[in-house]
């Protein structure tokens, strides 16, 4: 359609012009949905935006297939791959094997056998009414064990970063697929309709990038929403949150008026799904320019909580994860950092400076959520997109692992206090309880209501859902 007032203005000139300085939001969806050109995706978002709630808005929340155990989940994504055998899962033998070839029975299990198995730098303890063994690298998460369940027999498809970063968020190790966020905000809404019911804390961008929490074939409006929380100045968070050029009365008559338009539009015409969908976003990112900078200011945080959290670009996002678990917000993702930063191949002892940049961090946001009641209700998520070969790389550094590796669950429905499953005796393959990535996925959908089998989109002729034709729930690790 092309509008005529005097000179030539498309309707997407005319949004691109009236949407600058709503906010990444907007512009997210906008881009996303732009880019979704084919037919096929718009049959697809006219099927979901037909199914949502006709009085309210894809955001909208919306009732789950069963009871919940939890409303929202924090997931605390260690990228570059931790080493298993270094923080949760000790392996005495490898004192035994120390400078050795891994056991003769145990060679065919492993997918390469280069380098002599070396035991961990790191010395462990028990902690907790369960007596479950931590790395001294988290002396201030050991002492929250009791409310977590570590997972020990994790495993996925892949030894690579890409694919396997790709499957931890998405469930798939291609770049195809919407990301779990995406999924559960398109399966349960928000409980906020003046946030986004899915942000990303990373400063800079992680190996992979932005198609880490895309939403693929999924309408725009559930795509992550990506914020650097190195910056702490609330205007600065989310940059072109508002326009200061503009007043928001003026603001508020542009997007009256671009409604009007394209609801004249779609009046005369078939639905348009990605006409909607921009509606939906723009409003939102309207909405958001209040109290987006008051979620995202934790200088309005006491100083004790400040203490609480400890200081660092980590800390700061746990702290932001739990102001946004508050205010209704279904998913946020913190990322230790950009890249990898966790993927130690020249020295495994470089895994206690990024320890101590986390440890205090994590326990402060597990103290803080259960101190608020909101630990009862929220699932935080914890681990890399693999773990770490029992077996030196050069000297002092360790190779990835898929085989076999640790994560661990808290909060909401799960069973605080436990050990699930277990490595063989170096700590190279799952071999009891084993957790495949799809496994977890299908019990976080589980904790938070969803049926996993039924949470599907179609597109392209079939049914798609985040954990395809797989996934078995962890009924060990519920409470």
């Amino acid at each position: 359609m092309t509008v005529r007032s005097g000179i030539d203005i498309s309707r997407r000139d005319m949004l691109a012009r009236l949407g600058s300085g709503y906010g990444l939001v907007g512009l997210a969806a906008v881009l996303a949905d732009e880019m979704a050109s084919d037919r096929r995706v718009a049959r697809a978002a006219e099927a979901a935006l037909a199914a949502a709630p006709a009085a309210g808005t894809p955001l909208s929340a919306k009732s789950p297939h069963y009871e919940p155990k939890a409303r929202r989940v924090i997931h605390l994504f260690m990228n570059g791959g931790p080493s298993q055998v270094d923080t949760f899962d000790p392996k005495p033998a490898l004192e035994k094997y120390s400078g050795k070839a891994p056991p003769a029975d145990l060679v065919n299990t492993m997918r390469r056998t280069k380098g002599t198995l070396m035991p961990s730098p790191f010395k462990f303890a028990k902690h907790g009414q369960a007596g479950i063994e931590v790395s001294e690298l988290f002396p201030h998460l050991s002492r929250c064990i009791d409310d977590i369940c570590v997972i020990r027999s994790m495993h996925t498809n892949l030894p690579n970063h890409e694919p396997s970063f790709l499957m931890m968020n998405s469930g798939e190790t291609q770049p195809t697929r919407p990301s779990m966020g995406s999924w559960l905000t398109y399966g349960l809404g928000s409980e906020n309709q003046n946030l986004p019911g899915y942000v990303v804390l990373c400063p800079g961008q992680p190996t992979v990038g932005p198609q880490l929490w895309s939403n693929s074939f999924l309408p725009g409006i559930f795509q992550g929403v990506h914020i650097n929380n190195s910056e702490l100045d609330p205007k600065k968070v989310i940059k072109h949150i508002a326009n200061p050029h503009v007043t928001p009365a003026d603001q508020r008559r542009q997007l009256d008026l671009l409604r009007k338009i394209n609801e004249t539009h779609l009046a005369a015409r078939t639905r348009d799904p990605q006409l909607e969908a921009r509606i939906q976003a723009l409003e939102m990112a309207f909405r958001m320019q209040t109290e987006a900078q008051e979620a995202f200011d934790i200088s309005r945080e006491s100083a004790e909580t400040r203490k609480l959290y400890g200081e660092g670009e980590f800390a700061n996002g746990c702290l932001i994860a739990r102001r946004l678990a508050e205010r209704g917000v279904r998913m946020t993702q913190v990322y230790f950092g950009g890249g990898q930063p966790w993927d130690d191949h020249g020295d495994i002892a470089n895994h206690r400076q990024h320890a101590k940049k986390s440890d205090q961090a994590i326990a402060g946001l597990i103290t803080d959520l259960k101190s608020r009641g909101l630990l009862d209700d929220t699932l935080v998520v914890w681990g890399g997109e693999f773990g770490r070969t029992p077996t030196a790389e050069g000297s002092k550094g360790r190779d990835h692992n898929n085989l076999g590796f640790s994560m661990w669950l808290a909060g909401g429905g799960v069973r605080g206090g436990y050990v699930h499953g277990s490595t063989d005796e170096i700590g190279f393959s799952a071999v009891d309880g084993k957790v495949h990535v799809h496994d977890l996925h299908a019990t976080i959908l589980h904790l938070l209501g969803i049926d996993h089998t039924k949470l599907t989109y179609r597109y392209s002729g079939r049914d798609f859902r985040l954990t395809d034709v797989h996934g078995e729930i962890v009924q060990k690790v519920l409470s």
